[in-house]
């Protein structure tokens, strides 16, 4: 993919004398520490405050890169009061919002403060670096064209199954989060909502143990039935295969089915829209039913 414009080593929101005040959201790495970009180095060290999900976890990194930062816990369970006080802040210094790996937002809260800040008035800078959903999307093979990011699937069986049944028909590959002991259930739970497609189990990315395995959601759901993984895990799942073309039987009974209660107009367009086939097809087949007595 070619960039959207020129690259440059500074951004809008940078002056002579450091960062101008704003909200800077700063990607961080998702394993290997050598992934955080020397920008996002830069941006950390002089932030103001720091807004993190896990401020132990951000402390380590900050360890890493040798800089102390002021930082402010921001995670699921900050009241709003925690939220009006960074964007307060961040009118009149630079805030960085972290995560505790990866890319901000990305199934996590942060878009409540980005939300706010801008609707505040709050100048807004994201710096692009580690997110683990593209990264196991490039490991798969899988198709990239298009594809969904659907966070973690809900933990009980029928919210699951629910949430998977909305999935079942969306044509593009499938970006999963999931953790280790929910990992076999789940991939059963996918195999039997969404069919035996070809699917990949990425963990570790970017650590010395990065793995990858490719093969169909049943297999798979057996491999780490025997033993849960660890490390954080993401599911990539191919797209539905084409449908096969509906047979006789089946166009018959649609066509009787609409044609009770709409024209034949109307009725060979829904028909033929939902089954995938030729207007001209259905129309001839509507009419031979409607001669017939059929409709």
């Amino acid at each position: 993919m070619n960039p959207p414009g020129p690259l440059t080593d500074s951004t809008h929101s940078e002056s002579a004398g450091g960062l101008a005040a704003g909200l800077y959201i700063v990607a961080t790495p998702i394993g290997n520490l050598g992934d955080l970009s020397p920008r996002a180095a830069a941006t950390l060290a002089q932030a103001a405050v720091i807004a993190a999900e896990d401020t132990r976890v951000t402390a380590k990194l900050l360890h890493h890169i040798g800089v102390r930062v002021p930082m402010q816990a921001y995670h699921d369970h900050s009241d709003d009061g925690v939220r009006q006080r960074l964007i307060a802040r961040a009118l009149v210094e630079p805030v960085a919002l972290t995560s505790d790996a990866g890319t901000p937002l990305i199934s996590d809260p942060g878009f409540k403060l980005v939300r706010d800040a801008r609707a505040a008035g709050v100048n807004i800078v994201t710096l692009p670096g580690p997110c683990a959903a593209v990264a196991a999307l490039t490991l798969s093979g899988l198709p990239t064209d298009r594809f969904l990011f659907a966070g973690f699937l809900p933990a009980k069986a029928g919210a699951r199954s629910t949430a998977i049944a909305e999935l079942a028909a969306v044509r593009a590959t499938l970006v999963l989060y999931e953790s280790g002991p929910r990992l076999a259930a789940s991939l059963a739970a996918l195999a039997a909502g969404l069919g035996d497609r070809e699917a990949a189990v990425a963990r570790e990315i970017s650590k010395r143990f990065e793995e990858c395995v490719t093969g169909r959601l049943t297999d798979l759901a057996a491999r780490y039935a025997e033993a849960a993984p660890r490390g954080e895990i993401v599911i990539t799942i191919a797209p539905p295969g084409e449908a096969a073309p509906a047979d006789a039987e089946t166009l018959d009974a649609a066509l009787l089915a609409a044609l009770e209660d709409a024209s034949l107009k109307t009725a060979v367009a829904g028909v033929s829209a939902a089954l995938g086939l030729p207007r001209s097809e259905v129309y001839a087949r509507a009419l031979a039913l409607k001669s017939a007595g059929g409709g």
